[in-house]
């Protein structure tokens, strides 16, 4: 059984459209299928992109530039029905093992095709093999260098990892989560271990749950979907290695009796640096502390009804799993600690103009049931033509229609904005009187990340001394254990940011957190803005990350601007300190 069997459909949108075209296009190119049908699929998905309407306002998919009859059924299939026949007939002519190839750089599907056709290679271990013995070099377009490179990759792919990006995790999580909710037998279940502590990267994943009946819950642990292997079975402990988006991932399950529950959860979510420091506490009140809970001096086992009493009973305030890092913790007063309460409005996200799932009205509606009292729309700009950014009749246009929506709604201020690229050449992407038409700026790189220090460090300082730029978005542009991103100097960034009364930003995407912990902290004067870069309505739930970014970063509330008030906020807006200066 698979997580996919498992679950539901989710609500559809374009971007679920344009991932299907493509994944139908990705399947044609493995199986050889001529070049312009392939092209036929890639040329609709890019014409549902370019449209700035939701799904559900494009009626007819037919009447969009380059989509004909064929693709349209397919795509109308898929609206009607949430599958896709053709899909699903190309899934049963071409082998599954070869789809995670594609991860592999430098074999695109054309390369895997070859392969499959000449070699009959059809998973990684065929291609091993094929690469071991010499004969993915005897064809052409493959070097022997190239089999080399191959083989490498492929003996990597699949094979247990040090560890595993957030991201990467929180979809794991996800559907263990799914999993388990549905369990019998259960009193109380929740994730722990360095995941709960949102740290960057975990080496696996951590479940606490509850119950009377353990060999009971043990068994049903034992058919999760997509296990690879059982670890380890015992009566308070299920090890499994599962199977996700073609990983090895380690699930470690305890079982505990429900009045140690909380006790259990403080004692694995760690870290082990800050469950010394509670020893030393309990020590020193002639105490002792396990995953079982507190043993008085007399023998008696004090276990509490919530980790708050835990911290409580030892005369500390409550430490976020965020902040349980390296003890530092317990030495510094928290009480104004940024929460995700009080943030009060998203700066930095997408709609259907650019290479967000959905329209300005549908984001202003999912931002209102956050309980937000402020928003700014942020698409993408002329240059990054991959996101199908906004010209500046577009732009302009954009704007008109936000200050429309702004009359609409009461409970909520809707800001016009843009997040503008930050050229190559050190430029911006519009001239200063568009941006002074809008009523805020985000300016960000997205190309060229191989330039030098100096060269990223002149396009961001051009951007920074902008009267109109406010914030700089994701400032270093990594992607957690995929991408380094470029290298700016931070310690000369955050000096410019100071200076100029530019907001960097902790961009909340779990692929992302960037700015991340470590820096937030380095540079306390820097004013900070915590948002989602949401492309979907969904993505909004994103801020939790950002949030325990920040509060790794031990960041006040009053350093970040998205914690101001309505009006305090609309004050910001008008009253842009930059163009004083």
């Amino acid at each position: 059984m698979s997580w996919s069997s498992f679950y539901g459909e989710m609500y559809m949108t374009k971007k679920d459209v344009i991932q299907l075209l493509e994944k139908i296009a990705t399947y044609m190119e493995l199986k050889g299928e001529n070049t312009f049908k392939v092209s036929a699929y890639r040329k609709a998905a890019q014409s549902i992109e370019v449209d700035e309407r939701p799904l559900d306002e494009i009626e007819d998919v037919t009447e969009l530039k380059g989509i004909g009859k064929g693709v349209g059924d397919v795509i109308n299939e898929y609206r009607q029905n949430g599958q896709s026949t053709a899909l699903e007939d190309l899934q049963k002519e071409v082998p599954e093992g070869l789809v995670p190839l594609l991860k592999i750089q430098g074999l695109g599907s054309k390369k895997i095709a070859k392969l499959y056709k000449e070699l009959n290679i059809t998973d990684k271990t065929s291609l091993q093999e094929a690469c071991e013995t010499g004969k993915v070099s005897e064809l052409s377009g493959f070097a022997k260098k190239t089999e080399q490179n191959i083989l490498e990759a492929v003996k990597a792919l699949g094979a247990k990892k040090e560890s595993y990006p957030i991201d990467q995790m929180r979809g794991l999580n996800h559907q263990i989560i799914e999993y388990i909710s549905r369990l019998d037998d259960i009193d109380q279940y929740a994730s722990a271990g360095s995941f709960r502590r949102y740290k960057e990267q975990s080496k696996d994943l951590d479940f606490i749950i509850s119950t009377n009946h353990p060999e009971k819950v043990q068994q049903q642990l034992l058919d999760i979907p997509n296990k690879v292997k059982d670890v380890a079975i015992g009566s308070t402990k299920v090890s499994l290695e599962l199977e996700y988006d073609d990983e090895t991932i380690g699930v470690d399950f305890r079982l505990i009796e429900p009045v140690a529950f909380y006790h259990t959860l403080q004692h694995f979510t760690g870290s082990k640096d800050h469950n010394i420091r509670i020893r030393q506490l309990a020590k020193a009140q002639d105490e002792k502390v396990s995953e079982y809970g507190i043993e008085k001096a007399n023998g008696e086992l004090l276990q509490f009804n919530s980790e708050a009493e835990i911290y409580e009973h030892f005369g500390v305030s409550w430490i976020e799993p965020s902040m349980r890092e390296d003890g530092s913790e317990f030495d510094k007063d928290l009480s104004q600690i940024i929460q995700l309460d009080d943030i009060k409005g998203d700066l930095h996200m997408h709609t259907t103009y650019s290479d967000g799932a959905f329209s300005i009205r549908d984001m202003v509606e999912a931002n209102i049931a956050k309980g937000y009292e402020f928003m700014v729309i942020t698409d993408h700009s002329q240059s990054l033509r991959v996101a199908n950014g906004l010209q500046v009749e577009r732009l302009l246009r954009q704007n008109e229609e936000i200050k429309q929506l702004n009359k609409e709604y009461d409970e909520i201020d809707i800001y016009s904005g843009i997040e503008m690229d930050i050229l190559p050449d050190g430029s911006l992407d519009y001239d200063d009187e568009i941006l002074a038409q809008l009523d805020y700026v985000i300016a960000a790189i997205h190309q060229s990340f191989n330039q030098s220090e100096a060269e990223i460090m002149q396009r961001l300082e051009n951007a920074c001394h902008n009267p109109y730029v406010r914030h700089i978005a994701h400032p270093t542009g990594r992607i957690i254990g995929r991408r380094p991103g470029y290298e700016p100097n931070i310690e000369k960034l955050a000096q410019l940011a100071e200076e100029t009364n530019t907001i960097l930003e902790i961009n909340a995407n779990p692929k992302r957190l960037d700015l991340n912990a470590q820096t937030v902290r380095q540079y306390p004067n820097v004013k900070l803005t915590i948002n989602t870069d949401a492309h979907h309505v969904d993505h909004l739930e994103f801020m939790k990350y950002g949030v325990a970014t920040a509060q790794k970063g031990f960041v006040t509330k009053d350093r970040v601007i998205n914690t101001m008030s309505r009006e305090a906020f609309k004050s910001f807006i008008n009253d842009n300190k930059k163009l004083k200066k």
